[in-house]
């Protein structure tokens, strides 16, 4: 595929996202009575703040302070002010912060069913996620996962079908994969693990100088725009794509459950509109600011590559492979990957249909 038909299809993937989404909801908060209380929270986060991730967690607070007449503030902080960014979960189930900013694929080993919160390997694009979570069932199969951990979670911010990570070495078959040692989180790690990776999890803050220093020989991030300020470019040279495990992700506002109950409903509405507002923003800055990031990157030096066929086709074949195992071991997971894959399907059909037909037509012609 030519770089500027992959820019352009995850155009035309955000713009019918957005649409999509604004025709069904509405982010409108209701009028704030008088005699409200002064309400104030922290928000611990995975994040550090010069990432466009951050910007689901600004978001958040800058909305609820706006829609309450700053009766209702929310502080964010980002990775390590507080707590470390891959214990946000524990944070808000403790009640040390009443709430977090994070992608609840970093908690597969408190529960697998959580990285359907996310995004997981060849499953669904940023705009079926949505149609998933909001009409789909899937918010109310995660949340009732969450239940467990006194905690309720709202999605909060999308990043659009990421990039497939960079390789210090390029990467032609599944031999070269064998004991690499890759950043990758998730789902999308037990996959590599199952073709031969030595998988890492790091948080963002990490990469580079694990990447730098050669501690770790590949890594994954976001896509060109957060990966071009983590200075990745700067450590390895290719740059391989599509990101086939991250095709879609969702991160996550974890709110402790007994701070929510505490909220009125009106506190508790406007929330709810501003997390949705920060799903759909950072979507649509990502997909504005990605274009530019790649063509400075290639400009610079990066080695754009697509992954091969082999690598693809052994990938999904040990995704799948994978969640059968997890279902016939976990009736939690067995329960929300059914419902899931029936709604992958049943989309796939129609954006066969709609979406695939159209931009197949429209990114064929490279003018």
């Amino acid at each position: 595929m030519k770089r500027r038909q992959l820019i352009n299809t995850g155009a035309i993937a955000t713009a019918t996202t957005a649409l999509t989404i604004a025709c069904n909801r509405t982010t409108t908060a209701p009028t704030v009575q008088a005699g409200l209380p002064t309400v104030r929270w922290r928000m611990t986060t995975s994040w550090t703040k010069t990432l466009g991730t951050y910007i689901g967690a600004e978001t958040i607070a800058k909305r609820v302070k706006e829609m309450t007449q700053g009766r209702f503030t929310i502080t964010p902080f980002a990775a390590g002010e507080l707590v470390p960014g891959l214990q946000v979960l524990d944070a808000v189930q403790a009640g040390t912060v009443e709430c977090g900013h994070t992608a609840s694929y970093y908690y597969i080993g408190k529960n697998p069913a959580l990285a359907f919160a996310t995004s997981v390997p060849f499953g669904l694009n940023a705009q079926q996620q949505n149609a998933w979570l909001y009409h789909g069932g899937g918010l109310e199969a995660i949340q009732k996962i969450y239940s467990n951990f006194n905690i309720i979670n709202f999605p909060a911010g999308n990043t659009g079908t990421q990039m497939g990570g960079w390789f210090k070495k390029e990467i032609k078959s599944l031999s070269d994969l064998q004991g690499l040692k890759m950043r990758i989180p998730g789902l999308g790690g037990q996959v590599m693990s199952k073709l031969g990776v030595n998988v890492q999890v790091l948080p963002g803050g990490e990469i580079y100088l694990a990447l730098d220093r050669g501690a770790i020989d590949a890594a994954e991030w976001v896509g060109p725009y957060d990966d071009e300020k983590l200075g990745l470019n700067k450590a390895a040279q290719f740059y391989y794509y599509p990101g086939w495990w991250e095709p879609g992700p969702t991160l996550d506002v974890l709110v402790n459950r007994t701070a929510w109950n505490k909220l009125p409903k009106e506190y508790q509405e406007i929330f709810k509109a501003a997390t949705f507002e920060a799903n759909m923003n950072m979507l649509t800055e990502y997909d504005a600011l990605n274009g530019e990031a790649l063509s400075r990157l290639v400009a610079g030096g990066t080695k754009l590559t697509p992954y091969s066929a082999e690598i693809m086709e052994a990938a999904k074949k040990a995704a799948f492979e994978l969640y059968e195992e997890n279902a016939s071991k976990d009736a939690t997971f067995k329960e929300v990957y059914e419902q899931w894959k029936n709604f992958r399907q049943q989309i796939y059909n129609w954006n066969r249909v709609n979406e695939l037909s159209y931009a197949n037509f429209v990114t064929a012609d490279s003018r």
